[in-house]
């Protein structure tokens, strides 16, 4: 499988959401994303990254942009995640890591003097008509929202 290339159209994906349905990125068409990948739901950095993301939702859709957390832990993990936090977006469960791959966040990580395999905190902006205009790897949770939300508001005036 190809991972997705700046400038390039992202190709169509399906991923189990907290929504009712399955999330597919098709049905975002005209719309911009933010595809951020955290590493585990209810832990510190995930849950600050969450909470920055969910008090700047509204802002994000003034700017015609949906927002998906992602990572690898279970629906019903993401479930009682996002309830906690009332995230006003959906979770999509990446078990499999089909999105993980594509995306290319799945890194080697040192966890407790172990290497592990872990998704490293990264986030992807796709504009209205499906291509991928930026991401952000390896991120820093402080500021990091307001980063991709001017990011949003220049794709906008583009």
């Amino acid at each position: 499988m190809d991972t997705v290339q700046a400038g390039r159209k992202v190709p169509a994906f399906t991923a189990t959401s907290t929504d009712a349905k399955p999330f597919k990125l098709s049905d975002c068409k005209g719309k911009n994303l933010v595809v951020y990948f955290y590493p585990k739901d209810s832990t510190a950095g995930c849950t600050r990254e969450g909470q920055d993301f969910r008090d700047s939702y509204t802002r994000f859709k003034r700017n015609n942009t949906l927002v998906v957390g992602v990572s690898r832990d279970s629906l019903a993990s993401h479930e009682k995640f996002r309830t906690a936090q009332k995230f006003p977006f959906p979770l999509l469960s990446d078990p499999d890591e089909e999105l993980c791959r594509l995306f290319d966040v799945i890194k080697e990580k040192n966890m407790y003097g172990r290497k592990v395999m872990g998704i490293e905190r990264s986030t992807f902006l796709i504009d209205a008509s499906g291509k991928l205009r930026r991401e952000w790897r390896k991120v820093k949770v402080d500021g990091h929202v307001e980063e991709v939300l001017d990011a949003v508001r220049e794709l906008n005036r583009s």
